[in-house]
């Protein structure tokens, strides 16, 4: 049973018994968010101390430690909150500890929760993974693809209507483009246009967004249109900015791979005749088939050779990263590369008409 509120906004437990979640994902500020959140619906306040427990993964012996911690019922008043940070038990799982999960997860005192974090996937093809799924309550935090935009900008929106902010919808893509897959940077900028707005009830304009919002536009797919158009100056300023900003170079590759790829797609599919939006939407992954029209304009101008040469240097940069190479230096380097085989075809093209 899910905790409930009473009438003075406290939560109280109210369960038969004690209960397991498991959350995961890259998405590190959405995580603590959720854990702040199950913090504040199973603590009291005034005995948090004696009834949380936060376990890190260096602890020796830590799952075993944490099944004893939360096999304690709680003192006082409220319930007993143990964090087990960082678990590998979705990865690898002796068969020891198996069994004390087996025997622990079932039987956990009433008021007692025990929280696992992780940030990796969960192997569904292990033992202890399907043993989580059966008593606990998973929850996924991973990030947004950069190029989904669809699904950033249905983010943006859905986040800005739990904060009680009225968006126009270039208010809302403006946003959108601004803070990309960064969960921490939407919500700072959404309190501070809440605070802004105040008792204003007309939506917020773009230009109102604009001169409030700290622009992060400086990002990846923006590193993949100048790429496409060959612009090689711009291109070495958005990848240096990006580095400054401690994007993750394979990071930004992964969106370079993602957008390349869908850029792909559609010209194959162009180019075979297909054009039916909605088809050629399916195969290229784009949630949206209005954008196929837009995406279709944007490789007007490259050929399937190009593309294809253009993934090979991608996954060439992707291999070298992961070997340890400088992450500056190695994505100049292929940079300039990628923009001189786009630069290359767009000029050879403009020769023959």
């Amino acid at each position: 049973m899910m905790p409930k509120a009473d009438r003075s906004g406290c939560y109280l437990i109210l369960m038969s018994q004690g209960q397991v979640y498991f959350y995961w994902g890259e998405d590190d500020f959405a995580i603590a968010q959720a854990i702040e959140e199950l913090r504040k619906s199973v603590l009291d306040p005034n005995w948090a101390s004696f009834n949380y427990d936060k376990i890190p993964p260096t602890e020796t012996n830590a799952v075993i430690l944490a099944l004893n911690q939360v096999m304690t019922p709680p003192f006082g008043i409220g319930g007993r909150l143990v964090w087990l940070v960082d678990t590998t038990l979705s990865q690898q799982c002796s068969e020891n500890l198996l069994s004390e999960l087996k025997r622990t997860l079932p039987a956990l005192p009433q008021q007692s929760v025990l929280l696992l974090t992780s940030c990796n996937r969960p192997d569904r093809r292990l033992k202890s993974t399907k043993l989580l799924q059966k008593y606990a309550q998973i929850r996924e935090f991973s990030l947004i693809p950069p190029w989904k935009t669809e699904q950033l900008l249905k983010r943006v929106q859905s986040t800005a209507k739990e904060f009680g902010v009225k968006l126009t919808p270039a208010g809302a893509e403006l946003l959108t483009e601004s803070v990309g897959n960064d969960t921490r940077q939407l919500f700072n900028e959404l309190e501070k246009l809440r605070i802004y707005a105040g008792d204003i009830t007309k939506p917020l304009e773009a230009a109102t967004v604009a001169t409030l919002v700290t622009s992060n536009t400086q990002n990846s797919l923006q590193l993949a249109a100048a790429i496409r158009q060959g612009e090689g100056d711009k291109a070495l300023e958005l990848v240096a900015d990006l580095i400054n900003k401690n994007e993750p170079a394979l990071r930004i590759v992964a969106t370079l791979i993602g957008q390349f790829r869908t850029w792909l797609w559609v010209k194959l599919m162009v180019s075979e005749g297909e054009r039916d939006q909605k088809l050629i939407a399916t195969a290229a992954q784009v949630s949206n088939p209005k954008r196929i029209y837009f995406l279709t304009r944007e490789v007007e101008s490259l050929s399937m050779r190009q593309l294809t040469s253009t993934l090979g240097v991608l996954l060439e940069l992707e291999v070298n990263l992961k070997r340890g190479a400088d992450p500056l230096s190695t994505l100049q380097t292929k940079t300039i590369q990628l923009c001189q085989i786009c630069l290359h075809n767009n000029y050879a093209r403009k020769r023959r008409y």
